[in-house]
């Protein structure tokens, strides 16, 4: 049972949100939160594998409380629900801690797959939000000082050319198991690959991985 916590300021969402996970018999909700220090509150009182994180909230906004969550649970999965203009927050989200990023409007059967891979150490994220973050990147890169500039090197003899076919796919978004059908893999194979172009690239999440191949231009042959 994958045990979740939904955490956004709109009570809207929250009763949209909870109509679609109530029924599925692999999810249970702990509870809600209409603020980041509920979130912290509820999280430390229920210890939740996973929590859907609005970002923008008044007071405590999502960002604080991601880093405080994880400080307290870092096993816990945080995937941040954002907005088409929640550019500024996605990279904070993402330093703070955050495995994956969805927008709001993500169609109701590709959300329950997602919070699914998050609780199986995926990164779920739309694609249109790796896009915005790849914008992100691109302006900042230049600048190695700020905290949110990303390198995009990539270490050419230490990747192997499986490595890369793997790098390139999680680019568009695939999962362990679509990966691992594309290249016919087992799934363990396929997560060995990914843990070891983490330690490679200095990557800690696929999110980051993703976003390097898309800098670095690897793409699916």
């Amino acid at each position: 049972m994958i045990r979740i916590l939904v955490v956004d300021d709109q009570q809207l969402v929250r009763m949209g949100l909870r109509m679609l996970f109530e029924p599925a018999p692999d999810i249970e909700i702990l509870g809600e939160a209409d603020n980041g220090a509920e979130a912290v509150r509820l999280a430390e009182r229920f210890a939740p594998d996973v929590v859907l994180m609005d970002l923008r909230m008044p007071g405590m906004d999502g960002i604080t409380a991601t880093r405080r969550i994880l400080t307290a649970r870092p096993s816990t999965r945080i995937v941040a629900l954002t907005t088409f203009d929640d550019d500024d927050h996605l990279y904070p989200a993402l330093a703070a801690g955050a495995c994956g990023f969805l927008v709001k409007d993500t169609p109701p059967g590709e959300l329950l797959e997602a919070v699914r891979r998050a609780a199986d150490g995926q990164a779920p994220f739309s694609r249109d939000v790796l896009d915005r973050l790849v914008v992100q990147a691109l302006h900042t890169r230049s600048s190695p000082d700020t905290p949110t500039g990303i390198p995009t090197d990539v270490p050419g003899p230490a990747i192997t050319p499986r490595e890369r076919e793997v790098l390139g796919l999680l680019g568009v978004g695939l999962s362990n198991k679509e990966i691992a059908d594309r290249l016919h893999l087992g799934v363990t194979t396929v997560k060995t690959h990914v843990a070891s172009l983490m330690a490679k690239t200095g990557r800690d999440n696929r999110i980051r991985l993703a976003v390097l191949a898309v800098l670095a231009g690897i793409t699916p042959d």
